[in-house]
């Protein structure tokens, strides 16, 4: 693999506008190419110039192997006011360290000392250009470690308090103190921790304290050695007395109490309190070991790109100049800084020691979870069902045509009573093959899902993952609707055989088992992912809002007809109708009610939602999206009641209230989900940003969604029968392009997501911490 593209593959997704440009830098050499070739046509006739081995030669590429000892934690020179280099490339380039005026900030200014010669004006506007780029990524790279030594010192202040609390909980009768004669009262097995001092935020060096975390038989917990003598540090218990622990509400119960009650934040020192801080303590050690392994390969990569984009300079103009711009990147903050590097051992020390009892083979799986990895066996599984549901389908072609069921007297019963029960694993199984083709999109098109929706990394599922659950869905569907494909009853008592008829109800009970299976197998982790964000859907508005819950109420309001095929199994198992293949359901008042509450219940979620995120967010968007929401639900009022009783005054209100949510939804959708009609965009009516290369699928996808927003209108406009289709064929038909029409607003809406925290360079979840500290007691 060529490295501009290994290089974009082992970018940080949010912050790849903060990487050198490499691309746009190759760009200029090109150039710088074509006016040479053009000069020089007998050189390149011969092949690409090249250079003699020197001992300039020699030194350039020792400084280019030496350019990544800052990774190894060599302290350079941070401000040293000018960088020339000594020997034969005094004559091209010349580095200075420049601090403009009106600007706090120093940065680095290449002078070319070659301009007057032929092409001197692209070589200019090369290092002019590596100029801005390697500024732009030392600014960024200075800010963000910046940013961890910061929140380095706020562990370090958590880790202070739960230590404190550690020992409070289980030794609570162990009094610790410090006599005047330095003669400790407290036992050597209750450790402390510090990842640094607090320090100055503007100070580019970190003072970082010792280590508790010693190979040496003479150092032990809570003791350091000074010297000869033993220094003993005791456990700051006090720290207890200037700490609240943070208690969000994360229940419906918590929730209800903090409204009606204030919220007590008071440390009651329970075993409940430890357990739940060390849970949030080892999250955010694990996100905080993340982001420092983030720094450090952004830091890599940048330096490895410089020398790349060096080594094709020398390499067409047979200039030897990458060694004084190496040195100036080994000699920079980029090269020469080891603030990751320390904090990234000190942060192994402590979560080896205190969250993995000293086990670092354990510890360290948690901090470097491995990434997942391809399977073959998923593939062979995928092709295997695959293949079975191909078969099962022909098989069924050929029975209907065999027995010309279409011609049958059964034909409407089953349409009836059966097709429903099946339609409802048709529409699952063609909502995951639309999210398989989101993730593959996703993918391709590096928008880092993963993070957007929280998953841990190895646990999500992959594209082919995801068909395969479609695939054996289908295949036990597909065998199952063959088995209900018998027209056969017994005349005297007009019932059908009972075991194949619940063979529908069967499925649904198996698969309610599988999603609740509390055995770590078949992808426990993303099953339980999908029940806590369906919990937090119906618990609304008592859970705060987070991405993954108002992206799955989304999804629910595309399955509107799938939640009334399950209405309709509870009424047609749950009545005894499935014994004689016939229901009168809909001819029961209670049943009518629960036709119109169910079809509602997906829209008052996200209304509940966009209510709590207004009220919390004090976002006058939510309020829109509130009404947007409420006129919905509306029209789906309307257009029920108007199913049920048929009149010309309720078709009038139903087609008015449908066509302005209609028009209310397809708005938001493409203006405020996907961010798209952007006029003064410099993608016109587009947006600054966009994922897939090829602009026209973006115009393509806003007529798909407006054409397949106003198909749900088709109750109202009354193309509910056909000469050919059945009734519920028809339902199922336009509830299926519902469905694909969610898969392509999956796409484009995390897109837009993706690229507003690609804006805000937001890479890491924000993880709550369990203290609170008193702001007039600093620990």
């Amino acid at each position: 693999m060529k490295f501009g593209k290994e290089f974009v593959s082992q970018m940080v997704p949010e912050w790849q506008d903060a990487y050198m440009d490499y691309s746009s830098l190759k760009n200029i050499l090109k150039n710088i190419m074509d006016i040479r070739r053009k000069s020089r046509p007998s050189e390149f006739s011969q092949g690409p110039p090249t250079t003699t081995t020197t001992t300039s030669d020699l030194k350039r590429k020792v400084s280019m192997y030496r350019a990544f000892s800052g990774l190894m934690g060599k302290k350079g020179t941070r401000n040293s006011s000018s960088t020339a280099e000594q020997g034969g490339d005094e004559e091209v380039i010349l580095v200075n360290l420049v601090k403009e005026a009106g600007l706090s900030e120093s940065r680095y200014q290449t002078m070319f000392l070659m301009s007057s010669e032929e092409g001197g004006d692209c070589e200019l506007a090369f290092f002019n250009r590596l100029d801005d780029e390697f500024n732009k990524v030392v600014r960024f790279y200075y800010k963000k470690v910046g940013e961890v030594v910061e929140e380095a010192n706020e562990l370090n202040r958590q880790m202070n308090a739960l230590i404190a609390l550690r020992i409070k909980v289980e030794r609570p009768n162990l009094w610790l103190h410090q006599n005047p004669t330095g003669d400790p009262h407290f036992s050597h097995d209750h450790p402390t921790s510090h990842l640094l001092r607090n320090r100055n935020p503007g100070r580019a060096k970190m003072d970082s304290i010792p280590e508790v975390e010693t190979n040496g038989e003479d150092r032990h917990e809570g003791v350091e050695i000074s010297g000869n003598s033993r220094v003993f540090k005791p456990a700051p218990i006090e720290i207890l007395d200037h700490v609240k622990i943070n208690v969000p509400p994360e229940t419906p119960i918590s929730t209800v109490k903090g409204l009606l009650m204030s919220p007590s934040s008071e440390l009651s020192f329970t075993k409940a309190e430890l357990r739940k801080a060390e849970e949030r303590m080892t999250i955010a050690f694990v996100e905080f070991y993340q982001k420092l392994r983030f720094l450090k390969s952004y830091c890599f990569m940048n330096q490895l790109a410089f020398s790349k984009i060096m080594k094709k300079y020398e390499k067409i103009t047979s200039r030897s100049a990458s060694k004084t711009i190496l040195k100036m990147v080994d000699d920079s903050y980029l090269g020469s800084s080891d603030e990751v590097n320390m904090l990234m051992e000190r942060v192994e020390a402590t979560f080896i020691k205190h969250f993995s009892n000293g086990n670092r083979s354990e510890g360290m799986k948690i901090l470097r979870p491995t990434a997942k990895r391809e399977r073959h066996r998923i593939t062979f599984l995928l092709g295997c069902c695959f293949g079975c549901s191909v078969a099962l389908i022909v098989a069924i072609v050929v029975a209907i045509h065999a027995r010309n069921i279409f011609k049958s007297p059964g034909r409407t019963r089953y349409m009836d009573n059966i097709f429903p029960l099946y339609s409802l694993y048709g529409f699952i199984v063609i909502h995951m093959i639309m999210f398989a083709c989101n993730i593959y999109f996703w993918k391709r098109y590096r928008i880092n899902y993963p993070f957007i929706f929280g998953f841990k990394q190895g646990v999500d599922l992959s594209y082919r993952e995801v068909l395969l659950i479609a695939s054996v869905i289908s295949m036990l569907t597909l065998a199952g609707a063959i088995s209900n494909l018998d027209m056969d009853m017994d005349p005297r008592t007009q019932n059908y055989k009972a075991l194949t008829e619940l063979v529908p109800l069967a499925l649904l009970l198996i698969m309610v088992v599988v999603i609740f299976l509390p055995f770590n197998i078949i992808y426990r982790p993303s099953r339980f992912f999908f029940i806590q964000c369906t919990f937090h859907c119906i618990c609304a508005p008592l859970y705060k809002v987070t991405l993954p819950d108002f992206f799955m109420a989304d999804q629910f309001t595309s399955q509107v007809q799938a939640l009334r095929n399950v209405q309709f199994y509870i009424c047609y198992y749950g009545w005894g109708d499935f014994l004689k293949r016939s229901n009168k359901c809909i001819e029961s008042n209670v049943y009518k009610i629960f036709f119109i509450v169910v079809a509602i219940i997906p829209y008052w979620f996200r209304f509940l939602q966009c209510l709590r995120r207004l009220v919390e967010e004090k976002d006058r968007l939510q309020g829109y999206c509130s009404l947007k929401n409420f006129s919905t639900i509306v029209a789906v009022l309307m257009r029920t009641i108007f199913e049920l009783r048929r009149n010309v005054t309720l078709r009038v209100l139903a087609a008015a209230t449908s066509g302005i949510a209609t028009i209310a939804n397809t708005y938001w959708d493409i203006v405020i989900d996907w961010g798209l009609l952007r006029r003064n965009s410099k993608n016109p009516w587009l947006r600054e940003k966009l994922a897939v290369p090829n602009r026209g699928v973006y115009f393509i996808a806003m007529v798909l969604n407006m054409i397949l927003r106003f198909a749900w209108m088709q109750t109202v406009l009354g193309f509910r029968e056909t000469p050919n289709l059945h009734r519920t064929v028809i339902i199922a038909i336009f509830a299926s392009l519902e469905i694909v029409r969610r898969g392509i607003w999956n796409f484009f809406r995390l897109e837009n997501e993706h690229f507003n925290n690609v804006g805000k360079f937001r890479a890491f979840k924000s993880v709550p911490l369990p203290f609170q500290h008193d702001d007039d007691h600093r620990l």
